[in-house]
Formats: C-alpha cells, structure tokens, sequence
C-alpha cells in the first residue's frame, strides 16, 4: 500500500482501509505507526486498547459507532464487551498479522473518544446521552 508518509493520528485518519495481501507489517514499521497510538498496545499478535466507559449505555453507544467505522472502512475489529468496557483489538487476517489498515482503524476509533472539555455528558459520537452521573 502507497500512502504519504505518516507524521500523526491525523495523517492515519486521513487514510482509508484497503484490501491487503502480501506480507505484514514488519516490527521497525510497527513501531513508527504505534507511536502515534497513544495507550495502544501489541497483545498476542494483534492492536489492542481497552476503553472505559461510566455506563453500560456509554459502552453501547461506542460499540455501535465503530461498528459504523468499522463497516465503512470494511475492517472490522475483535470486540470484548461488558458494562463498563471495551478491548478493541485489530489485525488483518489477509496478511496473517497487521497492517496499515489496523492503525487507520484505530486512529479512527480513538477520534470516537475525542471530546471538548466540559462535555461529559457526550457519547462517543458527540451524542447527548443525559445528565452526567453525580
């Protein structure tokens, strides 16, 4: 895959997925791409964050916005879901390990997180989910 070259999370999100064959990603370019990732991780073969959330509707709300990133990028995550979490883990089972795609993808997903100060009682989509806890 050609791409510009990648300074930051923006450049990343910038980027679309795209089918990939070949061989993966190997450890000098995972490294550079990790980098620009803050809080993820390399788990068992695979980019992995764990997100917590105050409520079980928060943690719904988020899965369902990535599976919308998800589904738009034809890339789709291992999930692990309860109350008050999600573990997102990406890989590209094409290449049998990682690839660009993984860290479009989760560039993507922490932009789901972002919210401007104050705005607690924002979802991960900027959706007003009611009144924050006291």
């Amino acid at each position: 895959m050609t791409h510009a070259p990648i300074h930051n999370a923006a450049d990343l999100r910038a980027l679309n997925s795209r089918p990939e064959s070949g061989p993966p990603l190997d450890d000098a370019q995972i490294a550079s791409l990790l980098a620009h990732l803050p809080d993820w991780r390399i788990a068992d073969g695979a980019l992995e964050k764990s997100f917590a959330f105050k409520d079980y509707h928060g943690t719904l709300a988020f899965v369902n916005a990535l599976a919308w990133i998800a589904h738009g990028e034809d890339h789709h995550p291992d999930l692990s879901v309860s109350y008050s979490r999600c573990v997102v883990r990406f890989s590209t089972h094409s290449v049998n390990g990682l690839s660009l795609n993984d860290f479009i993808c989760a560039a993507k997903t922490d932009a789901l997180m972002a919210r401007p100060a104050g705005q607690d009682n924002l979802g991960p989509t900027g959706a007003f989910l009611g009144a924050p806890r006291a």
